[in-house]
């Protein structure tokens, strides 16, 4: 345990009794109380996730943009500074996602790209010499607070003013107690919020802010079970080593008129001939419970596996991702074989929840 990564707010989270875990090599909050708790206390109020375990590279200079540009799959230029993006990167040889990241546009030439917890090393990696630009680690000098759920911007009014009013997919400067930082309208949940970039000095009081103002803390467990709700994929299940964007359904990350990026051949000869399995959605007739490696099953003939899977504490019944057949189209009746017993889904298009 003493080689794991902590959060700048590992102490707020043993304070508040809350159950810690290894993830990506951080040793994170999974729960404070249970994770349907905290689920539901998203979709109805609000709560505060410590995602500090996220990674933040700072690219600046003159040749920042097209450096992300010529990495990166979708394209900077239908944005601008003070928006965000989500986007992928590519394996050049077989255009699986490497990782999927989201990009914040400060000023021109400046920028901070946020990939997933174990995958910072590599995007550093991949971006190589950066010639006319700088790209530098600063995930250490950082916490990171996702404030989410349909009363998060009313309760971050108090904690927080500037932040609460970012609108969605922007990004602006805000100043936490005299210390500069940044707020965006992103998330990982399916409901609105806001992202603070808040400096290691104040990440503490603004999280003892944050939730005096009266929102939940929320652990890990239940940014998953949310995702999952609202159809979100994961890295490491539904993106990663043989899957590309096309597979997982995300073509709208992809720009190919924007010029040339990494993988990009690979992927266009992909989409010219077709894919060879889509991921789509898994309604549970019931509340059975479908996992990760489950067969999926049509007629009696295995067809795919399950690459994520919960309950659903909105629906009150299973579900479940899963890469399937192209033609296995929506209403189609499936099987899923759960520790040798068969359950009864239908495919469905995520999101299972939504506004």
């Amino acid at each position: 345990m003493s080689q794991l990564r902590h959060s700048p707010l590992d102490a707020e989270h043993r304070a508040l009794g809350a159950r810690l875990v290894e993830f990506g090599g951080w040793e994170m909050p999974i729960q404070y109380t249970s994770v349907l708790e905290e689920h539901r206390a998203c979709r109805q109020h609000a709560v505060a996730f410590d995602v500090s375990h996220l990674g933040s590279l700072r690219v600046t200079g003159a040749g920042a943009h097209a450096l992300l540009q010529q990495a990166f799959t979708n394209d900077l230029g239908r944005i601008g500074p003070g928006r965000a993006q989500y986007t992928h990167l590519l394996d050049p040889d077989d255009a699986h996602v490497v990782d999927d990241i989201i990009v914040w546009w400060l000023t021109d030439d400046d920028f901070i790209v946020m990939p997933n917890a174990s995958n910072t090393a590599r995007i550093v990696d991949a971006l190589g010499d950066p010639g006319g630009c700088s790209v530098e680690d600063i995930t250490s000098s950082r916490a990171i607070i996702a404030v989410q759920g349909p009363e998060a911007r009313a309760k971050l009014t108090a904690a927080v003013p500037a932040a609460a009013d970012v609108p969605h997919f922007a990004v602006e400067a805000v100043d936490y107690d005299g210390a500069p930082g940044f707020a965006a309208g992103t998330g990982y949940t399916g409901e609105d919020g806001v992202e603070l970039h808040v400096p290691v000095e104040a990440a503490a009081s603004v999280w003892r802010a944050v939730l005096a103002g009266g929102v939940q803390p929320a652990g890990l467990g239940a940014r998953d079970t949310l995702r999952l709700e609202a159809g979100l994929p994961l890295h490491g299940h539904e993106l990663g080593p043989g899957i590309t964007p096309l597979q997982a359904g995300l073509s709208w990350v992809v720009r190919f008129d924007k010029g040339d990026f990494r993988g990009r051949d690979v992927l266009l000869a992909e989409k010219e001939r077709g894919v060879e399995r889509r991921l789509r959605g898994l309604l549970v007739d019931g509340r059975q419970i479908p996992r990760e490696g489950c067969a999926v099953m049509i007629d009696g003939t295995e067809v795919g596996q399950v690459t994520s899977g919960n309950f659903s504490p909105m629906l009150e019944q299973g579900i479940a991702l899963a890469f399937l057949p192209p033609d296995a189209a929506e209403g189609t009746k499936v099987e899923i074989d759960v520790r040798g017993r068969t359950i009864s889904a239908q495919v469905v298009k995520p999101p299972f929840f939504g506004r």
